[in-house]
């Protein structure tokens, strides 16, 4: 795979020289091999670069501006896209090769790759809690399943019994009512024996 930068070896625009000299500077301070195709020169390269560059990449004029990246065939980006990947350490990924080990660009993709697999950050990934902490943070009715029938089993048991003994407070009470009956009826027994044997003398 081959890098190929598009220049104006003659261009008259200051900026876009500082901009090819920055591109091709940093290529080979990262030793990537890379060609050099001038558009001022060469009436095919420029025809070529403007024709592979994406419509959604070209400026308003239609007409792209040096300096423009392939791989190969394939379109990198301009200055400003370029300049972005260098800012976030992904000047390979941009260009489509892989990174060399030990970069900085590698070591991101690493991570990255273990993010993909594990679903999150191995620093930023919570400890998994033990059991007993587990079933510290569970409320108890749910730990135990059924605490919460149970306790209103119990209520219930208890106006079971509150029934019950009003229950029985009310036949004790029936039964001290017959008791009283029967007295007053022994003692009316009492009188009319008492005046029968009056009216008897």
């Amino acid at each position: 795979m081959v890098i190929k930068v598009f220049l104006a070896s003659s261009s008259g625009s200051t900026a876009i020289k500082k901009k090819q000299q920055d591109v091709v500077g940093f290529l080979e301070a990262l030793k990537v091999e890379y060609t050099q195709l001038d558009i001022a020169c060469n009436e095919e390269n420029r025809m070529w670069m403007r024709q592979n560059v994406p419509e959604d990449k070209k400026p308003s004029n239609g007409i792209p501006l040096p300096p423009q990246i392939f791989n190969e065939e394939s379109y990198c980006g301009d200055y400003e896209t370029f300049f972005d990947a260098k800012e976030d350490n992904s000047v390979y990924a941009f260009l489509g090769l892989p990174p060399p080990p030990g970069s900085k660009e590698a070591v991101q993709a690493d991570k990255a790759g273990l993010i993909v697999e594990n679903g999150t950050h191995g620093e930023e990934a919570e400890p998994e809690a033990t059991p007993e902490e587990s079933t510290k943070e569970v409320p108890e009715a749910e730990q135990n399943g059924d605490a919460h029938e149970e306790e209103e089993a119990a209520e219930d048991e208890e106006v079971a019994e509150e029934g019950a003994e009003g229950d029985e407070e009310e036949e004790a009470g029936d039964d001290e009512g017959h008791a009283g009956e029967e007295e007053e009826q022994e003692e009316e027994e009492e009188d009319l024996e008492e005046t029968q044997e009056e009216e008897a003398e």
